[in-house]
């Protein structure tokens, strides 16, 4: 299995913004108890959807990273490459 986000920092970032994800997931579940307008539910997830988005697309380039760094390092064909990066966009897109 590949280790991914050797980088301390980059890990501790990751975790930041999962965290700031899950409190605006708290945040929603507390609008839900008050008597409020769908919209600004719908605004709340919105921004907690695209947040969580951001924290995927990061998470992704990290793996197609490590795939290019490592295939550098080995010597291994482009075309491989990138094969295991599309099968890597199609299972978690």
């Amino acid at each position: 299995m590949i280790e991914l986000m050797s980088d301390p920092q980059h890990r501790a970032d990751m975790k930041k913004r999962l965290a700031r994800i899950e409190g605006q997931l708290r945040g929603i579940q507390k609008l839900m108890d008050e008597t409020v307008e769908c919209e600004k539910v719908l605004q709340q997830m919105t921004a907690a959807r695209k947040a969580l988005d951001r924290a995927f697309f990061e998470m992704m380039a990290c793996v197609i990273e490590h795939n290019v760094l490592q295939s550098e390092s080995s010597g291994q064909l482009q075309a491989a490459v990138m094969s295991e990066v599309r099968e890597l966009l199609a299972k978690y897109s």
